[in-house]
């Protein structure tokens, strides 16, 4: 029987709570032990990037790097999400970064300026790699819900660069590290298509047409490695979506990991999530991933939670 792809339930993706009375969190953030930098400016609104480097890192350095963007359904979010996976990769030899990046509830856009914003930090990223130590044919995109779309869209979507970046530099990764991502936004042939009919408001979020910013249509060979994790009982971004696009991946002669975990639903990967059995799983095999592409090496660190 097919599997329905629940186009709908896009509209459902996770955002902070927010309780009455309750403060919310300072913007941008503070993120102690990491570098700040500002990759772009629009009007008076500076996005950054908050940059993690091993101990005893140099300028002179080409170590790999990996850029993370946080999910809230490109309404919301923190660039504090990742917080811990960049701790934890800097402490094995990565530079690592959280990425900031314009969401409708902080800076009124729709999610293809949020592709925008990813892409141009994978730009100024490697266009400052020298003065950064960091090696610019290392460097991996990962996040999660939306920030995993986002991430994906660097490697994917041919549309939706900033007219005010340096085109001639890449904004492609090298390696994806994807934690239930949005891969498809627009029907498959041969899937069910029931729930997109019911969906009035997907378009008006991406502010564009769904299909151009649908990383699974745009993909083609010669994608970069990659893995993707995500739960069997996910209902906010159906895992059918993750095995599609496992599956054209290796049709089309990539490499692709996906690590399906039961009964586990959207979020499930996060720091601090039921009893962190979780997140240390998945930062144990994204540290096994990376070590398989040469990034990492050595033995893995004691995975912390708290």
């Amino acid at each position: 029987m097919k599997m329905i792809i629940k186009f709908g339930q896009f509209l459902l993706l996770t955002l902070p709570a927010i309780v009455i009375g309750q403060q919310l969190p300072a913007y941008p953030p503070t993120i102690s032990g990491a570098q700040v930098e500002t990759y772009k400016t629009i009007g008076d609104v500076e996005m950054r990037l908050w940059i993690f480097t091993p101990d005893g890192h140099h300028s002179d350095d080409h170590s790999p790097a990996i850029v993370f963007f946080f999910g809230g359904g490109w309404r919301g979010g923190s660039p504090t999400h990742f917080t811990k996976h960049c701790e934890y990769l800097a402490a094995r030899g990565m530079v690592a970064v959280a990425a900031d990046y314009r969401v409708s509830s902080r800076h009124g856009v729709t999610a293809n300026h949020c592709v925008e914003d990813a892409k141009s930090a994978m730009r100024w990223l490697r266009k400052h790699s020298e003065r950064l130590g960091i090696d610019p044919n290392r460097i991996v995109a990962s996040g999660g819900s939306a920030g995993g779309h986002l991430a994906a869209a660097t490697a994917t979507l041919p549309l939706y660069d900033d007219a005010k970046d340096d085109l001639s530099v890449s904004a492609r990764p090298n390696a994806l590290v994807l934690f239930n991502p949005v891969l498809v936004l627009s029907p498959v042939p041969g899937e069910s298509e029931s729930s997109i009919s019911a969906n009035t408001n997907l378009k008006e979020r991406m502010g564009v047409d769904p299909e151009t910013m649908s990383p699974y249509h745009h993909m083609k060979p010669g994608m970069p490695p990659t893995i993707i994790f995500h739960g069997k009982a996910d209902h906010t971004v159906p895992y059918r979506t993750a095995e599609l696009y496992w599956e054209k991946m290796i049709a089309q002669g990539d490499q692709c990991v996906l690590v399906g975990y039961e009964n586990a639903d959207h979020g499930f990967f996060n720091n601090g999530r039921d009893d962190n059995a979780y997140y240390i799983d998945t930062v144990n095999k994204m540290d096994t991933f990376l070590v398989s592409l040469g990034y990492i090496r050595g033995v893995k660190n004691t995975v912390h939670s708290d």
